[in-house]
């Protein structure tokens, strides 16, 4: 079964509402919960694009982001960053290693599939 979105998140309330809402919008998810899992999730699973936290265990969402943007095989993958700081800088940074999108938590569940939706460039 092709995977539409890999979730990276380590909180178990967070991925559990991400699971429901996502999946309610009609997308199919796979989940991981550090961050060197993200990188062999992304390779097994091909999935269409990634939600991926900032603070996770063994490896952090921008550690992951870089490394994905350096390989050529994953360097086109839609990445959207959670982050619970909302700090400029940690947009900052994350625009600058090459997220797509950005949303901060908490985050309203519209806000969270709409920004799927756009990086997955689907409309309604």
């Amino acid at each position: 079964m092709a995977i539409d979105i890999l979730v990276a998140e380590d909180e178990p309330s967070i991925l559990e509402s991400l699971d429901f809402i996502l999946r309610r919008a009609g997308w199919t998810i796979a989940s991981v919960t550090d961050g060197d899992a993200v990188l062999e999730g992304v390779r097994r699973l091909r999935p269409r694009m990634l939600v991926l936290d900032v603070m996770l265990p063994r490896r952090s969402g921008f550690d992951v982001l870089k490394q994905l943007r350096a390989d050529v095989d994953t360097r086109a993958l839609p990445v959207l960053i959670l982050t619970a700081k909302g700090q400029q800088q940690d947009r900052r940074i994350a625009e600058e290693l090459g997220a797509d999108g950005f949303v901060t938590k908490p985050y309203a569940n519209a806000e969270v599939v709409g920004a799927v939706r756009k990086l997955l460039d689907e409309n309604g």
